[in-house]
């Protein structure tokens, strides 16, 4: 699902909204109890408490809800600092993400455990890697880079991230998430410079 980042988002009903975070949710919290291969659809439906027709209305099954519910995550995340006209030198919202991840250990096992965990990475390397790039257009201090290098310089750094998440993560998170914000933007401005 790939959004053209010119086109405005559609506006979603408050009551579908209501009914997709509630799957979402339910989903989230099941996958950190149960093996997702484990989950059923009906296990969600008990938990939001929803509806077989309408989970079908928005899904087709409990995998499209959950590569849904993290591509919308994803953007909303890897498109923050553009979104808000953040005047910094930050290429990507480091800081947040892993203060965020601090408290979803529990579902970063979870998923590791699953087998998800690479279908979120390679989701989160494409969101990452377009949030970075719109970000190397805005900053004043990446305006030298050729636009030609700018995707492929966007997904290098996006994987980097990625691989920054991943160790930070197995060795038990010591880090704050600020320090972490800095070591990446560090290495950003160094590889760039």
């Amino acid at each position: 699902m790939s959004r053209n980042s010119a086109a405005k988002p559609k506006k979603i009903d408050s009551r579908v909204r209501r009914t997709r975070n509630a799957l979402g949710d339910a989903l989230i919290a099941l996958i950190q109890e149960r093996p997702f291969g484990s989950l059923t659809v009906q296990d969600v439906l008990d938990r939001a408490k929803v509806g077989r027709s309408t989970f079908y209305v928005h899904f087709r099954d409990k995998d499209d809800l959950f590569m849904s519910d993290v591509e919308e995550f994803l953007e909303l995340t890897a498109m923050a600092l553009s979104r808000r006209n953040e005047k910094s030198d930050r290429v990507a919202p480091v800081k947040e993400f892993f203060a965020h991840l601090r408290d979803g250990q529990k579902l970063y096992q979870a998923l590791v455990a699953s087998g998800k965990i690479q279908d979120f990475m390679d989701l989160a390397r494409g969101h990452f890697a377009r949030g970075i790039e719109q970000r190397l257009r805005q900053i004043s201090r990446a305006k030298a880079i050729p636009s030609g290098e700018r995707k492929i310089m966007a997904y290098a750094l996006a994987s980097t991230f990625l691989s920054l998440i991943t160790w930070w993560l197995d060795h038990g998170c010591k880090e704050s998430a600020e320090a972490m914000d800095e070591k990446f933007h560090r290495l950003v401005w160094k590889g760039l410079s």
